[in-house]
């Protein structure tokens, strides 16, 4: 929107903070009104334009020397308001005028100090005043354009030539992606809708849940120039039943009984793609030891992973009163080792 057209709406209002808001107290608000009219989130009627007047109103509220000039206009154009050259009575002095909008009042300051200028038709009009701002052309008190600069070209002729607008970089960015824990392990192209616009995206093998991605160039549009700023992508990787990801490894539990653990043995079990797989089990294996199967990760750039195999030893809520003995027997048969196990536990090793 145009500097002229700043009176038609009151962005402190859009955003819902005072005119002595604070930069983080607009930041928070403007935020909190994004998140609640995002067009991704809020699909009732007119929240579409609503979010444009919030991203409208961060623009120039956010940028320090934008919201003076917003707030200088905005006073002046309050129903006429009274300037004088000494600052008198509260108000603002002309020098502090001129500092924001060059020379339009250079040549004001002559008689009794004080000029008044008034949308009414009382004087110069405000609209015909500011009109101009921001190089749309015309002349300023001095007769120079406003937006334009004194220059001296090749061949020594002089003039005045527009002043160029300067880049702005757009604002960066946040949102969100949800994937399947597959997506997260093979890595998956994803359609994203951000800031109004719609585009794929490659989300790397081996994200992890949380984990956060840079898309250089996919936030704001930047203007005069500037290069459109980044969107961070957060990643929320929805849990797999059997498996978890550790790095570029995967691993999931391998259940064992007694005897498997204590003799050692030979067993099989499925990788992630539901691959057969055969682990040696060696003898004396304790519950939460971790076997590791090669090449069985995750694959990414930088290598694959492993399949790591979570050793638990399961053992019957029942069983007979044989069983029980053996089991009885076996810890006298190995008291040495019972022994150390207790004084492990009980603190006392």
């Amino acid at each position: 929107m145009a500097e002229s057209d700043w009176l038609k709406k009151d962005y402190y209002k859009i955003l819902g903070v005072s005119d002595s808001a604070s930069d983080e107290e607009i930041n928070k608000a403007f935020r909190k009104m994004a998140r609640k009219y995002h067009p991704d989130l809020n699909h009732e009627k007119g929240a579409a334009e609503k979010f444009k007047d919030v991203n409208e109103a961060y623009d120039v509220l956010h940028n320090k020397q934008q919201r003076k000039r917003y707030d200088a206009i905005r006073r002046f154009g309050a129903g006429g308001a009274r300037f004088t050259s000494g600052g008198a009575n509260g108000g603002f002095s002309s020098d502090d005028f001129s500092s924001l909008f060059g020379d339009v009042f250079s040549n004001m300051g002559a008689g009794n100090g004080r000029v008044r200028f008034s949308t009414s038709g009382a004087g110069p009009g405000f609209e015909q005043m500011f009109s101009n701002l921001g190089g749309m052309g015309g002349p300023s008190a001095s007769g120079m354009p406003f937006g334009s600069s004194y220059q001296t070209y090749e061949g020594g002729g002089t003039g005045y030539a527009p002043r160029a607008a300067q880049p702005q970089t757009g604002r960066d960015l946040h949102s969100t992606v949800s994937l399947s824990f597959r997506q997260a392990v093979e890595g998956a192209l994803v359609r994203l809708r951000v800031g109004g616009r719609s585009f794929k995206a490659r989300v790397p093998a081996g994200i992890r849940d949380g984990q956060q991605i840079r898309l250089p160039g996919k936030g704001g549009r930047g203007s005069n120039g500037g290069r459109d700023g980044d969107l961070y992508l957060r990643v929320e990787v929805a849990s797999d039943p059997v498996f978890t990801m550790r790095g570029n490894d995967l691993e999931r539990a391998l259940p064992l009984t007694v005897g498997e653990a204590g003799a050692g043995t030979v067993v099989t079990t499925h990788d992630f793609d539901g691959n057969t797989v055969k682990v040696r089990v060696p003898v004396g294996t304790s519950g939460g030891t971790r076997l590791r199967v090669r090449g069985k990760g995750v694959k990414t750039t930088d290598g694959t992973g492993d399949l790591l195999l979570r050793v638990e030893i399961r053992l019957p809520k029942r069983m007979g009163l044989k069983a029980k003995h053996d089991l009885a027997e076996f810890d006298k048969d190995t008291a040495t080792f019972a022994a150390r196990v207790k004084a492990e536990r009980e603190g006392t090793d």
